[in-house]
C-alpha cells in the first residue's frame, strides 16, 4: 500500500468543476429521497459519499447517469445540464463510467468476453478493441483468469473485472457504488490502491460511496455527510471527522479514521 497517498489535496483539483448537481430534489412514492441537494466534484478529485441507510447516496448515483429523472434540479457536466440526455449519452458523450454495487458483468461470459462485449459497443476504432483489452487485462491482474466465466471468480476479481469494464470508454468521471461491501480486507486494500492510481495516473474525477466509512476515508480527498436528503459537511477526511455537523449526522464523538 506504498503508493496509497492520504488526505490528499492538490490545487489542480480545486479549481475546476467537472460535475454539479444543483438543487436537486427527488421523491419516490411519496418519500423525499433528496432535497435541494448539492454537490461538486473537481476535475482530477476523489470525493466520498458517506451516510446512513436510505440516505440516498445510491439514487445521486442513479440520477447522474440516467437511470432516475429528478423531480426538479440541475445536473450539470463540463457546464452542460444533462438532465434531458439518455444514459447512453450520458456515458458516451460525457463519459460517464459506473460500478454498481452488485453485478455489472455478464455472468456466463468469460473475463475476456465480458471486456469484448463492452469494447465493442463503447470504441468506435475496432482495431484499438485488442489493445484495449488486453491493456486493461494486464492492469488489473487478471490474465491468469481472463478465460475463466465471471460467475466463478472471488468477490475482489469480480470487482476488478466491472472496474475494468467501466474503464474501457476512458471516463472522466467514475462512479462506484459500495466498492467494499463484502469484501476481506486484503481485498479492500488492493482496491483502495486502485482507485488512487486510477486518478493519480489517468486523471479520472472519481466519486465513490460505502458504508465501510474508515475504508473510504483513507483513499479519498473529501468526503461528504449526507443526511434527510442533503449534505450537511464536507470537507478533508480529518476536518470532516471533527466537524460538529457530520458527528451529529453519522460518525458519533469517538470516531477515528485510525
Amino acid at each position: 500500500m506504498s503508493n496509497l497517498k492520504k488526505f490528499r489535496i492538490k490545487s489542480y483539483k480545486i479549481n475546476e468543476k467537472i460535475l454539479k448537481v444543483e438543487k436537486l430534489s427527488l421523491k419516490i412514492e411519496n418519500k423525499i429521497i433528496l432535497d435541494d441537494f448539492d454537490l461538486e466534484l473537481n476535475h482530477g478529485q476523489i470525493l466520498g459519499l458517506l451516510g446512513p441507510n436510505g440516505a440516498g447516496k445510491s439514487s445521486l448515483f442513479n440520477l447522474i447517469i440516467g437511470l432516475l429523472k429528478p423531480n426538479s434540479g440541475s445536473i450539470i457536466i463540463n457546464s452542460k445540464k444533462v438532465n434531458e440526455f439518455p444514459i447512453y449519452t450520458r456515458a458516451k458523450q460525457f463519459q460517464i463510467g459506473f460500478v454498481p454495487q452488485h453485478g455489472g458483468y455478464f455472468h456466463d461470459l468469460t473475463v475476456y468476453e465480458n471486456l469484448k462485449s463492452i469494447s465493442e459497443i463503447t470504441i468506435q476504432n475496432k482495431s484499438d478493441i485488442e489493445e484495449k483489452i488486453n491493456f486493461l487485462i494486464d492492469k488489473f491482474e487478471l490474465s491468469n483468469i481472463k478465460n475463466a466465466k465471471a460467475d466463478y471468480l472471488s468477490g475482489g476479481q469480480k470487482k476488478k473485472l466491472v472496474i475494468a469494464m467501466a474503464l474501457i470508454s476512458n471516463p472522466k468521471i467514475l462512479l462506484l457504488d459500495e466498492p467494499f461491501a463484502a469484501l476481506d480486507i486484503m481485498t479492500i486494500k488492493m482496491l483502495q490502491e486502485i482507485i488512487v492510481n486510477l486518478q493519480s495516473a489517468s486523471g479520472v474525477s472519481i466519486i465513490l460511496c460505502d458504508h465501510q466509512a474508515r475504508d473510504l476515508l483513507n483513499c479519498v480527498d473529501a468526503a461528504a455527510i449526507i443526511h434527510n436528503g442533503k449534505v450537511v459537511a464536507q470537507d478533508t477526511p480529518s476536518n470532516l471527522i471533527q466537524d460538529i455537523n457530520a458527528q451529529n449526522a453519522y460518525f458519533g464523538d469517538s470516531f477515528k479514521i485510525n
